[in-house]
């Protein structure tokens, strides 16, 4: 496909809310950003690659990386699954499919579980065409440490 993107692309930029403000991915310039895509909210390995971010969390606050989760759920739905699992990181909601088509993450009808690792200067460093629930959180944190892109 010719829209797929790859390492060294500059990373599509799309406005999310936190914390009732919209931000923009590129305010996150500076700062190594995860951007993981997946499914639906709610259901069992979405939640369980959501709350092993949340698990991990610390540990990625503690080297300066953002995390942002992106599916495309409305904001409620989205606020509603926050609340309940407790997450510390922001997701986007993509009802519009418009962040998942620029990322090439649109499978049918959802998102596809793929997550972009981004650096500091905004470009793909990394992409996870195939990602496990259960573990993702500690695999992206070594290519993190494994691509020397640490605080």
């Amino acid at each position: 496909m010719d829209n797929e993107l790859k390492v060294g692309d500059g990373a599509p930029d799309f406005e999310l809310t936190i914390d009732g403000g919209k931000r923009r991915l590129s305010d996150h310039r500076g700062k190594v950003v995860v951007v993981y895509f997946y499914p639906r909210d709610f259901t069992p390995g979405c939640t369980t690659e959501a709350c092993n971010f949340r698990d991990n969390f610390d540990d990625f606050r503690s080297r300066g990386i953002e995390v942002i989760g992106v599916s495309v759920d409305s904001e409620n739905s989205h606020k509603k699954f926050v609340e309940k699992y407790d997450l510390p990181f922001p997701l986007a909601p993509d009802g519009s499919k418009d962040i998942s088509k620029k990322y090439n993450a649109l499978g049918l009808g959802t998102a596809k579980r793929v997550t972009f690792i981004i650096d500091r200067e905004g470009k793909i460093a990394y992409i996870f065409p195939k990602v496990s629930p259960k573990e993702h959180a500690q695999e992206v944190l070594g290519k993190i440490r494994e691509l020397g892109l640490e605080a």
